[in-house]
């Protein structure tokens, strides 16, 4: 049976997720979360004239999520390109033998300015929702570093977030913004 075509147009932004197969870690290393960066970087260099930008993203044991805005082309020839090279480098490393992803990867049309920042948010979470870190900004393999400002940006474009905040103080609006959530949560556990 044919795979379903995806919904795109250009401009069009996307909540895009793969999971590994039987929900199996596919990063196990330092290296590995660095490959995978690494490829994602590769990519937007490879693929620069359709203009691809990623907004965020966060890399968990078992799975990824991606924020990404597309401009000339649909989605799948970057995430194709990006997957099926770290399965390549998976299987040989840790001679591994099947699908390393439990499906292809998951994309939801990003359709208003409000899931645009919901989703943000629900990325930079993740690593605290399993418990992993107590303040997002402790994840290294998460994009929300370079959004707060505590390391320089090398792969993401925040400006498509952080345009959404006060120009002096969009860095601080936007932490404000996504531990707010962290912050009620512990309330609600009291």
């Amino acid at each position: 049976m044919p795979t379903k075509k995806r919904a795109w147009y250009p401009g069009a932004s996307y909540h895009i997720t793969a999971r590994g197969n039987h929900r199996n870690d596919i990063f196990k290393e330092e290296e590995d979360f660095q490959y995978y960066l690494m490829l994602m970087y590769e990519a937007l260099n490879y693929y620069n004239y359709n203009n691809y930008k990623i907004i965020s993203y966060c890399l968990m044991n078992n799975h990824m999520h991606l924020q990404l805005k597309t401009q000339d082309a649909p989605v799948g020839q970057f995430m194709g390109r990006i997957n099926s090279k770290y399965a390549k480098y998976y299987n040989k490393k840790y001679n591994y033998i099947g699908h390393l992803f439990q499906d292809r990867y998951n994309s939801v049309l990003i359709e208003n300015d409000q899931q645009m920042l919901e989703t943000s948010r629900y990325i930079h979470l993740n690593p605290i929702r399993a418990k992993m870190v107590k303040r997002p900004e402790e994840y290294q393999y998460s994009s929300y570093g370079a959004f707060i400002g505590i390391y320089d940006e090398e792969i993401i474009s925040s400006n498509l977030i952080l345009d959404y905040f006060n120009e002096k103080r969009k860095r601080i609006l936007y932490k404000k913004f996504v531990e707010e959530v962290i912050t009620s949560q512990i309330a609600e556990d009291k």
